[in-house]
């Protein structure tokens, strides 16, 4: 992230509610919301959109470290220009844990949704609620980064070639070694295929430790594994729905139940169900 420009360099900025605004004339964020027509040639307005993307990215992970305290982990350990995870002070040492998973695309550690944090506000688009929200309840916390697969040059990253290969060794070489005994996992869209395949890989250490499983509307039905009777048990799906938050949502027997996250929008699906989400996390996992 080094050559990635700031926020600041694009004209824009985020205001006291999380907004992304144009600079007005005194340097600070004003009115003006974010713009994508820079141009009458969209390949540049798209590259442009891009660009700034990137310095929200780096606006995330500035905030993790610098606001919430959370510390860089490399991947593969060791390894200076591989890739990261994100970690709670003393993570290690607590009993009780929260793993977060974002989906597949652009995103990277720390967010659900890059377009909302642009189009909307920083608290629907990342992570950050979730990570507050655990750290005031004493869980330890971890952040996987499963889409960042590849280097400056185009080359794979080692160990993260892949989300579920990022995963695993995640697993094995961070999760597995610490001393929490109750896991809890909140995985968006594409990563409820990454939890699935976790599920499996590491059945025994998984099924003693995971203890509830939140997917924000996973696609985990893509994999080609099938839900067990254990994911059952610890796993809700909250869905993108028209219906009041945790209303039921038809379920079929050999799927995980599922309930409506107050929400229509995918993207905003675990922005929307939060509060739900940790209830269903502390009822499985009492402190």
């Amino acid at each position: 992230m080094a050559n990635i420009k700031a926020l600041g360099d694009f004209g824009y900025g985020f205001n006291d509610e999380g907004q992304l605004r144009k600079l007005d004339k005194t340097g600070y964020p004003g009115e003006e919301p974010f713009q994508f027509s820079v141009s009458d040639n969209h390949q540049e307005c798209q590259r442009h959109y891009e660009e700034l993307g990137e310095a929200v990215t780096k606006y995330v992970y500035d905030t993790l470290e610098n606001d919430l305290m959370l510390t860089r982990m490399p991947v593969p350990e060791q390894c200076a220009n591989g890739t990261f995870i994100f970690v709670s002070k003393e993570y290690e040492l607590k009993d009780r844990l929260l793993v977060l998973i974002h989906g597949s695309g652009v995103v990277r550690a720390g967010q659900w949704a890059r377009s909302l944090i642009i189009n909307d506000k920083i608290d629907s688009g990342t992570q950050i609620p979730y990570i507050k929200k655990a750290v005031e309840n004493g869980f330890g916390v971890l952040i996987m980064n499963t889409n960042d697969n590849h280097k400056a040059n185009g080359d794979t990253i080692p160990k993260s070639g892949s989300p579920e290969e990022h995963a695993s060794y995640v697993w094995d070489n961070y999760i597995s070694k610490t001393k929490a005994s109750a896991i809890a996992i909140v995985a968006h869209s594409y990563g409820g295929i990454v939890v699935m395949d976790l599920a499996n890989k590491y059945k025994d250490d998984f099924q003693e430790r995971v203890k509830a499983i939140a997917f924000t509307d996973s696609v985990h039905g893509y994999s080609k594994l099938k839900v067990t009777k254990y994911l059952k048990k610890v796993a809700k799906n909250w869905v993108a729905s028209n219906n009041p938050l945790d209303s039921p949502v038809s379920t079929p027997d050999h799927e995980i139940i599922r309930v409506s996250a107050g929400h229509p929008k995918h993207e905003l699906t675990s922005y929307s169900c939060i509060n739900s989400v940790f209830k269903f996390i502390e009822e499985k996992i009492p402190n």
